[in-house]
């Protein structure tokens, strides 16, 4: 039997089991799925090096599908071959009965990709469009690091084309040689609510990517002998001294051998009863046109996967900050007394990357201010530094393809540009990503480059991950906000040593040291710096510094008050709670940003602890503006040690 009818046949097979699946879960996109068909099936079914009963194998070829929305496509093609699926030791093969459990709570075919729900052909969550290109650069990323000669290959939507970060992707891709990426985009011409825009026709994607510095090849999606010779010379080129990366145009149709599923009609919406009866027909009549001799569609032979040595990591202790500094001949620093947390977090990134081979970092053109240049500038470190440009969303889907090839990814930039990624954080979330955030000039204490600049919502937001469990079971992201240089430094290396999520606020201006290298920082913890019996002060990060202030304030006016440095959310309740209980119920939280932060998080505790208290929260309720000093910011945002000493006074009913 010939290549080309082999592919139709079972490109039809494909077509035929997503609309059956779709059909069962009364959801999907079946249109979309035929318009990949022939991609998938020359992909999985010939051209990738991997192993089905190992989906998952470290040296295997991979798949993105960016076009998440299409993955049932990828699941008719895993039913077909008997994939191996299933979480830990609950591991079993694809079959037939699959076929009619697409989307259904206990089956492992979630509706759009992730590997966290027991598809482990997947490295990452995707469906939340424009991510997959940047994930797919991460995958390749850590093969070039451990010497794989890993193949990465990527379906993109012509629609979804439109979003930035498959530009900032491109970008990424070029700047740093991927040749082992092929970026394929599937051009059937419409999106979700009519045809895509004339920018996104094949026409102008490929003169967008020949500019872009690729070598580009349009073909017919549906045309096997064209989908081959493209796969062939991306794998030639992927060998060939002097390179640049290629891209594939593939011009396909929505709905691709059923007439009545073509056009837009169709996106998100499955065929049922007599019209899925006609496109199955419709396929099958198309069948016998392309395959009329053909009557076994099993005459593929998937490669396996490159032979390759596990790779070894190492693994060694952490020096303290003390020995840190003095290795890298800054002792004066230390002994100045003060000293950034921003800092701080660069000489914890040099020593972490020198006793752990699996941290890399990325930053996104600010990493002489984050001091993430740290880790770059050292000659033993710098091949694991991936400058990301100002292309943030693309830095978070490349760190998240880091972790999926077992990386321990740190990404820095300022806290405020942290928030232009929302979507691709919580994607790598869900992707069960070892994501670890660094947001550098967090809060007012930035002072004088106005609210642009700072980050105020932040905490909120990456709290709301921390009152839920990831699929570990752990917090599906710790927030972590380190009030002075030790603290910054220990958390750095507890983060590495945490399997999940982390985002860490660190400061601009020099802060005074509080601790020192005996005290240990944990994930979930708090320091009490000083016990009281009226009421309990809880800050965190520059504001511990303020309240440390407002104690001496506090003890002129007769008030015994405890201070709390609670650098972690979620934290230890109980134990928060008995501080508090051992106030007469009195607490005050304090923070440099909007609300939603730690107050809430305290309030939450106290409600459901059933015990009788008054809280009362300190944090941000203007929009502030451009101010000299940090003290000045202060002063405007009403968050002063005086204002601190009247607001406890008030609460107390002190005149």
């Amino acid at each position: 039997m010939s290549f080309e009818a082999a592919v139709h046949a079972q490109a039809i097979e494909l077509d035929k089991l997503s609309l059956e699946m779709t059909a069962a879960a009364g959801a999907g996109h079946p249109s979309t799925c035929m318009s990949l068909g022939h991609l998938v099936t020359v992909l999985m079914f010939h051209t990738m090096r991997w192993s089905p009963d190992y989906p998952a194998y470290p040296t295997s070829d991979r798949l993105v599908l960016s076009e998440g929305h299409a993955v049932p496509i990828v699941y008719a093609a895993a039913i077909r071959l008997g994939v191996a699926v299933g979480k830990e030791d609950r591991k079993r093969k694809l079959g037939p009965t699959d076929a009619r459990k697409l989307r259904e709570y206990e089956s492992e075919l979630d509706g759009h990709p992730n590997p966290m729900e027991g598809f482990p052909f997947f490295d990452a969550a995707t469906g939340s469009l424009g991510q997959g290109l940047s994930v797919a650069a991460g995958v390749a990323e850590a093969a070039r690091l451990d010497g794989i000669d890993r193949r990465v290959y990527c379906i993109i939507g012509d629609g979804e084309s439109r979003e930035g970060q498959i530009t900032e992707a491109l970008d990424y891709i070029m700047d740093h040689n991927l040749v082992s990426v092929l970026p394929i985009f599937n051009c059937n011409e419409f999106g979700q609510a009519d045809r895509v825009s004339a920018q996104q026709s094949s026409e102008r994607l490929a003169a967008r990517l020949t500019a872009q510095g690729f070598t580009v090849r349009t073909i017919d999606g549906h045309n096997p002998a064209q989908i081959k010779a493209a796969f062939d010379e991306f794998i030639a080129n992927t060998t060939k001294g002097g390179a640049k990366p290629m891209a594939l145009v593939a011009n396909t149709v929505k709905g691709w051998g059923s007439p009545t599923m073509h056009g837009g009609g169709w996106h998100g919406k499955p065929a049922s009863g007599d019209q899925l009866k006609k496109a199955l027909n419709e396929l099958e009549e198309r069948r016998v046109q392309l395959t009329s001799s053909l009557t076994s569609t099993d005459a593929f032979e998937i490669q396996p996967p490159p032979q390759a040595a596990p790779k070894e990591f190492s693994q060694g202790d952490m020096p303290t900050l003390a020995e840190a500094m003095k290795q890298f001949d800054m002792e004066t620093v230390l002994h100045s007394g003060k000293l950034a947390t921003r800092r701080a977090y660069g000489i914890a990134l040099r020593a972490l990357g020198r006793v752990n081979s699996r941290v890399v970092v990325l930053d996104a053109d600010v990493s002489n201010s984050t001091f993430a240049d740290v880790f770059a500038k050292d000659p033993d470190l710098r091949e694991r530094f991936f400058e990301c440009k100002i292309g943030e969303q693309n830095m978070f889907s490349v760190a998240a393809g880091l972790s999926a090839a077992g990386k321990v990814p740190f990404c820095s930039t300022f806290a405020k540009f942290v928030t232009r990624a929302y979507d691709q954080i919580e994607m790598a979330i869900n992707s069960g990503a070892n994501l670890k955030i660094v947001g550098s000039h967090a809060g007012i204490s930035l002072a004088s480059d106005g609210p642009s600049q700072m980050s105020l919502p932040d905490v909120a937001w990456f709290r709301s991950f921390a009152t839920m469990r990831d699929h570990r079971g752990n917090p599906g992201c710790y927030v972590l906000q380190p009030a002075d240089a030790y603290a910054a430094y220990a958390l750095t290396a507890a983060m590495a040593e945490y399997e999940g999520a982390c985002y860490m606020r660190t400061l601009r201006p020099d802060t005074e040291f509080i601790y020192s290298d005996e005290v240990v920082f944990n994930l979930g913890g708090f320091e009490v710096l000083q016990e009281g019996r009226d009421v309990v002060l809880c800050a965190a990060g520059y504001m511990v510094h303020e309240a440390n202030k407002a104690l001496n304030l506090l003890d002129k006016a007769g008030i015994s008050a405890t201070l709390v440095d609670l650098y972690s959310l979620p934290f230890d309740q109980d134990k928060l709670l008995d501080l508090i209980g051992a106030n007469n119920g009195y607490v005050v939280s304090i923070e440099d940003n909007y609300g939603g932060g730690i107050g809430s998080a305290i309030a939450d505790a106290l409600t459901a602890s059933g015990d009788a208290f008054t809280l009362e929260q300190m944090h941000v309720r203007r929009i502030p503006k451009s101010a000299k000093t940090p003290e000045e910011m202060l002063k405007m945002c009403n968050l002063t040690a005086e204002d601190i000493k009247a607001q406890v006074m008030k609460m107390l009913q002190v005149v």
